[in-house]
């Protein structure tokens, strides 16, 4: 009987969103952490693997993950430490531009391993799994979770602000790529990665060029968002578009974030493990997308990084009827 586990990995920040100069919000955030604050919303009860700093931002962040049913069994407190901060701008349509304050003494961390289990998922991305100063760390942790069995995902999330850093960190890149089950781009990150031209309009085309070019051989299973556009799903033996609802937006900040845990969501509930993704009929593939999408949308629609109350009661309802 597999235990399918939920696992994460990621670095831990606390966002602060202002509008016009001004500050709206605070809250808890980290790309992997709010894909696992919405999980464990959801009843999911996953594990996170993160630092947080030894100072009161810190000692909230973790009040919150057990709060919100986030097991802290492998958060550690970062001793004379401070904690990180990200300043995210919106902008007239909300997406947000990014400052990032880190205390870089903090940087070198020692991930302690799960116990991976086969069926077990892990989902992991953005910079903290291509920073080269804890490459060797990340790189034992994803190894212990393939050789375990576990199906991972991977959101790549490489921002144009990391650009100077893309020599040293491609083929860490590309490595995390081999080593997943399921890797989740957007057109932004291959625009940096690989100079796609994220001008075309033929974005069927793009997505296909992305694939066969530089992903098929690394990794079949592809899922490529788009914004407001369509998100394409390609595999060795299709290509699925799904077009994307229009909603008024309050803040994009965790969208992505949201889409990866509709998806880790979907395919823990229905038992999808990375043995089974080749046997995945199109119905289902459009179920699980619009899964992710409902996900992403709810968080669009608040100033919070993870999805609320309601839209849980609702997913349950939905469930139930399953």
């Amino acid at each position: 009987m597999f235990s399918r586990k939920i696992y994460g990995v990621g670095e831990t920040v606390y966002d602060i969103l202002f509008r016009n100069g001004n500050p709206l919000k605070a809250v808890p955030g980290g790309s992997a952490f709010n894909a696992l604050i919405t999980l464990g919303r959801c009843g999911l009860s996953p594990v996170l693997s993160t630092f947080v700093g030894d100072d009161p931002i810190g000692r909230l962040t973790l009040d919150f993950m057990q709060r919100n049913g986030v097991d802290t069994g492998y958060a550690e407190i970062r001793k004379n430490s401070k904690s990180h901060l990200s300043l995210a701008f919106l902008n007239e349509v909300n997406d947000a531009e990014y400052v990032f304050y880190k205390d870089h003494a903090s940087l070198s961390v020692e991930l302690t391993l799960p116990a991976f289990l086969p069926g077990d998922y892990l989902l992991f991305g953005s910079f903290f799994a291509i920073n080269p100063v804890i490459r060797p760390q990340m790189l034992r942790y994803l190894s212990a979770a393939v050789h375990a069995g576990a199906t991972l995902y991977y959101d790549i999330n490489f921002r144009p602000s990391h650009l100077k850093d893309l020599p040293a960190v491609k083929e860490h890149v590309l490595e995390n790529i081999r080593l997943s089950s399921v890797v989740r781009g957007s057109m932004e990150d291959f625009h940096c990665l690989f100079g796609v031209d994220n001008d075309c309009p033929d974005r069927y085309a793009l997505a296909a060029d992305i694939y066969h070019r530089h992903l098929k051989g690394e990794c079949p299973y592809l899922l490529v968002t788009d914004g407001a556009r369509a998100v394409h799903v390609l595999t060795p033996v299709r290509h699925l578009v799904f077009e994307v609802a229009p909603i008024s937006t309050v803040s994009t900040v965790g969208a992505g974030d949201n889409f990866n845990a509709g998806i880790v969501y979907f395919m823990s509930r229905q038992g999808i493990t990375k043995a089974d993704l080749v046997e995945l009929s199109d119905e289902v593939w459009a179920q699980m997308v619009h899964t992710a999408q409902r996900f992403s949308a709810c968080v669009c629609q608040s100033l919070d990084n993870y999805v609320n109350e309601k839209f849980v009661v609702t997913l349950r309802g939905r469930d139930a009827t399953v």
